[in-house]
């Protein structure tokens, strides 16, 4: 007797609306979508709602974003009003407000400057909240930190360059290895991507590199990708102050799980060279050097010991158009998937790597970390979404 057999339905294809807001966080100039990307969005039947200027910073104007598709708006109430709202910084309290109830809000998470109130919001609000640098791909990497990494790593470098010049009243070196004169001397502290992009952009100048950290997987992996000619060591305070002794830039890279351990203590720093620069690039997590004080773009360095010390929170946003760019690449695809899932919804029940982003599920706090930091309840989303 014929059997019956059950057929797979399709799931049917979603409309998202997003909106992108002008970013107000002091001094953040990055926008979630190029014109480009969104150009892809609107192409494949979903619609977004940008606030006027919100591109503006890194140099993408209106007028391409209209012509992309989007719909540009002075309403700052009317992007926040759409179902998804897009954004690079956290939403501020007042921006909070304004979201619908049930909406979505993809943003990074920035833990350390949010306030209890702020998932209390949230939670009345009934807000679906994913933290975009928490969200893994399918191999369980973090491919917008990495991406910002990659950037904060390279910048490092060309910083350093930039401070060690005349015209920054630096020592007058040159960053890198001219014949007859001795190279650059750099220290890299923490092997992880920004470490390594660091470490490779300073190669590529030619300067000699000396990289430390805890993981001898991490110093065997660099070495690996970038030869022999790195010396690598573990942080042993008696290599690591020789090293910085004779340095001419210190880059600091090193993250921990609630605050950047402190490597270089301030005895380090007072026997380094007079003039010498070190670059924090872990500030944003309390910074691994002891006299580092969080700068801003605007007044980005300041002098300890005879030592520039440039403290910058966010790097990635003093080249905003390549971080968009970048952070635009990403998002791309994963906004196309979401809509081709049949939504945010479908793909938080079948996709893992974008549910590792979730913080809170309609209002209901999802992440453990955030939940002891704040001492708030939390579910587990398995439970909730299932």
């Amino acid at each position: 007797m014929p059997q019956e057999e059950c057929l797979e339905v399709q799931r049917k294809k979603g409309e998202l609306i997003i909106g992108i807001p002008k970013e107000t966080s002091f001094q953040e100039k990055r926008v979630c979508l190029s014109p480009d990307a969104v150009n892809a969005l609107t192409s494949n039947g979903h619609q977004v709602i940008i606030e006027a200027g919100a591109g503006l910073h890194a140099n993408f104007f209106d007028q391409e974003y209209s012509e992309a598709g989007a719909q540009v708006t002075r309403d700052t109430k009317k992007v926040f009003g759409c179902p998804t709202v897009l954004k690079v910084a956290p939403p501020s309290m007042d921006e909070l407000e304004l979201m619908h109830p049930h909406s979505t809000l993809i943003s990074s998470l920035q833990l350390k400057t949010r306030s209890k109130e702020y998932f209390l919001k949230i939670s009345e609000k009934r807000i679906t909240a994913l933290a975009f640098d928490f969200i893994k791909d399918p191999h369980g990497s973090y491919p917008i930190v990495e991406a910002l990494s990659e950037i904060a790593g390279n910048a490092s470098v060309l910083i350093a360059s930039e401070l060690l010049a005349n015209t920054k009243d630096g020592s007058g070196i040159m960053f890198g290895n001219i014949s007859g004169v001795p190279p650059t001397e750099v220290v890299i502290i923490g092997a992880g991507t920004v470490g390594y992009f660091a470490a490779k952009a300073a190669l590529g100048l030619g300067a000699n590199i000396k990289v430390f950290d805890s993981s001898l997987t991490k110093l065997r992996n660099i070495k690996k990708e970038l030869g022999n000619s790195i010396y690598t060591s573990t942080l042993q305070p008696k290599n690591l102050l020789k090293a910085l002794k004779r340095c001419d830039v210190a880059i600091g890279a090193v993250r921990g799980k609630n605050r950047s351990p402190i490597i270089v203590t301030e005895t380090m720093v007072e026997n380094m060279k007079k003039d010498a620069v070190i670059i924090d690039v872990s500030i944003d997590m309390g910074g691994c050097v002891e006299t580092s004080e969080i700068t801003s773009h605007d007044f980005p360095t300041l002098v300890k010991y005879d030592v520039i010390h440039y403290c910058v929170p966010n790097i990635p946003s003093r080249y905003a158009r390549t971080s968009s760019l970048s952070i635009s690449n990403i998002f791309t695809p994963s906004l196309l998937y979401i809509g081709d899932e049949g939504g945010i919804e479908n793909t938080l029940r079948f996709d893992l790597g974008i549910r590792s982003g979730l913080y809170a599920y309609h209002g209901v706090l999802t992440n453990k970390s955030v939940a002891d930091w704040f001492d708030l309840g939390y579910r587990d989303p398995n439970l909730l979404i299932f």
